[in-house]
């Protein structure tokens, strides 16, 4: 007996020091930027979304979704879930007590019944000295701190969405304004063309090409009322209301940040829940390999009873106390191979999670190149787009006057007009891209995030 309680005492010190605690695994952050790349802390999305989005109208239908999105809701009560499975684990730590009663009739032969009665309360302890329930707190840990990233991503996925729909319909707007002034225009234009016809200056080829064009037009419009209730009623849908039109301001008073500041990639790390989601999902597959690991050694459970009974070999009346106390070891044996496949299997799953923790980052990085290029392109084009219109508006004018004077074609007109209307809705798409690239990029740098509250120490 001396001899097995050493060798258990052994096993015991072994056992507290084969599992550590998760560290990070090595990860490259050098390029993932691209051409991006800057030795500036400072970055874009360290800023509110207060300070971020400052037509108060946006604020206002931001404040309404993260009242009341479902999705958003809907990933509060997963963080509840977690934080009650993290609470049953830290509670696995003590002993659990039970209060058993047990009682009985019995009778022979017609005789007088026997009652007889055991009133213990029971206890079991389990010894963590394999660290079993430490390794599946750490794991419930883990996904408690998962299930908070990923309510701020839903968040931070929330926040940018309505922006983008947000200035979307902005977009529509101008874009539904400049159309509609065109159509007007271009009804004058087909009564100068009759007129004009009618002096024996033009011809009904001509009338009638600038009336078809005027119908286009003004079909077009019907396309962009369209699109203006569909986004009103995606943007309803974020939230969490019926369809209704939404109170908005103009794509031209809106002002974002000049300087797209991305900081450094590491930052990342720390700023984007979707990559500490995922990193608390590598953390969750490692304690989960550390688990069933500790399922390959033997678990101690110490129990005991403490009660009343008036059944001890002789029934009394009253009771008297009764107790007992004992100790149990259990080691896999037949069952070890399917422990250790077990394992293998854990060990698989943790390695899945890696990869998907590396792709997460790499994937983080080329967003944020990709929002940053979408802006320094639509912000290059901006001067180019603004000389194109000033041309073209010189073109149209020329092109009517010649031909109200018959030294050219209704086709040059046609052509002018045309390319003119096409550039002013570039122009208003391009205003859009350079916004929408500075809120994907403030997404992508992690903007929007709650500031921290230390919840990785509970």
């Amino acid at each position: 007996m001396r001899k097995a309680i050493i060798i258990l005492a052994a096993a015991a010190m072994t056992g507290c020091g084969i599992y550590k605690p998760y560290t990070r695994p090595e990860v490259t952050t050098d390029g993932l930027y691209g051409t991006a790349e800057t030795a500036d802390s400072t970055t874009l999305g360290d800023m509110s979304w207060q300070e971020m989005f400052t037509d108060p109208q946006l604020q206002t239908l931001i404040t309404r979704a993260l009242e009341n999105n479902t999705d958003l809701q809907s990933a509060g009560w997963r963080v509840k879930e977690a934080e009650a499975t993290l609470k049953s684990a830290r509670l696995a730590y003590l002993p659990s007590f039970n209060f058993a009663p047990q009682g009985s009739l019995s009778s022979f032969d017609g005789a007088t019944p026997t009652k007889t009665y055991t009133i213990p309360v029971q206890a079991s302890w389990q010894i963590d000295i394999f660290n079993g329930l430490t390794n599946a707190k750490r794991k419930a840990k883990a996904l408690y701190l998962q299930s908070r990233e990923y309510e701020q991503a839903v968040k931070t996925q929330l926040i940018a969405s309505v922006a983008n729909l947000y200035y979307t319909l902005l977009m529509l707007d101008s874009q539904y304004t400049v159309t509609e002034e065109t159509a007007a225009k271009w009804r004058q234009s087909v009564e100068m063309m009759r007129a004009m016809k009618d002096a024996g200056l033009t011809n009904e080829a001509g009338v009638a090409q600038y009336e078809a064009n005027t119908l286009s037009i003004e079909a077009s419009l019907h396309d962009l009322a369209y699109q203006r209730l569909q986004t009103e009623n995606s943007l309803c849908s974020l939230l969490g209301e019926a369809p209704h039109p939404i109170s908005r301001g103009e794509l031209a008073a809106q002002h974002m940040p000049q300087t797209l500041a991305v900081g450094v990639p590491l930052q990342m790390l720390a700023n984007r829940p979707d990559i500490r989601q995922a990193e608390y999902s590598l953390m969750q597959s490692y304690y989960a390999t550390a688990s069933a690991r500790s399922a390959l050694y033997p678990s101690i459970t110490l129990s005991g009873t403490l009660g009343w009974t008036n059944n001890n070999g002789i029934i009394v009346d009253p009771g008297k106390l009764i107790w007992t106390a004992a100790a149990s070891l259990l080691q896999p044996i037949f069952n070890a191979n399917a422990n250790r496949a077990q394992v293998k299997i854990a060990k698989a799953q943790q390695e899945e999670s890696r990869l998907a923790f590396q792709q997460t980052l790499l994937n983080a990085g080329a967003e944020v190149n990709n929002a940053l290029t979408q802006c320094q392109s639509a912000r290059a084009k901006s001067d180019l787009r603004i000389g194109q219109i000033e041309a073209l508006e010189r073109a149209v004018e020329s092109t009517e006057l010649l031909m109200q004077h018959g030294t050219t074609t209704y086709l040059e007109v046609l052509t002018a007009q045309q390319s003119l209307l096409s550039a002013q809705l570039s122009q208003i798409s391009d205003q859009f891209d350079e916004i929408q690239g500075v809120v994907n990029l403030y997404q992508a740098l992690g903007g929007g995030r709650d500031l921290a509250t230390g919840e990785e120490e509970k």
